[in-house]
């Protein structure tokens, strides 16, 4: 299935009505899909662990006249299965259900060969890319259900896709959310209305991209607001048949 996701239009009142999460919602892509689908009419639950970042972007959103978003601090680093559970308690208490979860927070980790890799920092990428979208997409599935229609969108790469020398922990925990979504998009297609799917933001000019590339011009790359097309695309009920497949969120 071809999708140009990248030159999606969404209509103005798109996530009217809905209830969205945001990982890693105080800066880059995380900060400019809360602030695109609060634009787009969501409520947006802003999920990090900086309570000064996540503060500004909510203050940009009231600031809009959108729909004022709920502010959730969690290092996904340190997270335990009950801090999860605890989340996904109070969603359904305060909200009733949950429309849509982007899971967006993500650590680079050093770039160097496998046999020179840390431990420590091998099960921290790991931890953060990988554990904690299986504990949240777990923990939220119940509020997932309870939506008429839910979208669960993981973040991949390029180098999730293909191996590439000096990506480390970062590369194979991309190729793990490929499969992680997979998995979850094949249980959950058949026994409900969510649907899970994968983006590849591409080269954005973001810090991680900025860190990893330190020699490339930054500005030759889009900024983050500048990617949003395919975020509202499967977010949006004008995907709603589509699961399981992983997109891309530029051309090329």
């Amino acid at each position: 299935m071809t999708i140009e996701a990248h030159r999606y239009l969404a209509p103005p009142g798109l996530l009217a009505g809905r209830n969205v999460l945001v990982t890693g919602a105080g800066d880059g892509i995380g900060r400019a899909a809360a602030l695109s689908f609060a634009a787009h009419g969501a409520s947006v639950i802003l999920l990090g662990r900086s309570q000064q970042k996540l503060e500004a972007v909510y203050d940009e959103i009231t600031a809009s006249g959108a729909p004022e978003p709920i502010i959730q601090i969690l290092d996904l680093g340190s997270a335990t299965e009950e801090h999860y559970q605890t989340l996904a308690g109070q969603i359904e208490e305060q909200l009733g259900c949950l429309h849509g979860l982007l899971h967006n927070a993500a650590l680079l980790g050093p770039r160097k060969p496998l046999d020179q890799y840390p431990l420590k920092e091998w099960r921290e990428v790991m931890t953060v890319n990988v554990e904690a979208g299986f504990m949240l997409t777990r923990a939220l599935i119940p509020a997932l259900r309870a939506a008429a229609q839910a979208s669960v969108i993981f973040t991949s790469s390029g180098v999730g896709r293909k191996g590439k020398a000096f990506w480390g922990a970062y590369a194979v925990s991309k190729f793990a959310t490929e499969g992680l979504c997979q998995v979850f998009a094949d249980e959950l297609g058949s026994t409900s209305a969510i649907r899970v799917n994968c983006i590849n933001p591409g080269a954005t000019n973001t810090s991680m991209r900025r860190a990893a590339y330190p020699a490339e011009v930054p500005t030759r790359n889009p900024p983050p607001a500048g990617i949003m097309a395919a975020y509202l695309f499967l977010m949006g009920d004008d995907s709603r048949e589509v699961n399981g497949l992983s997109l891309d969120a530029q051309s090329g």
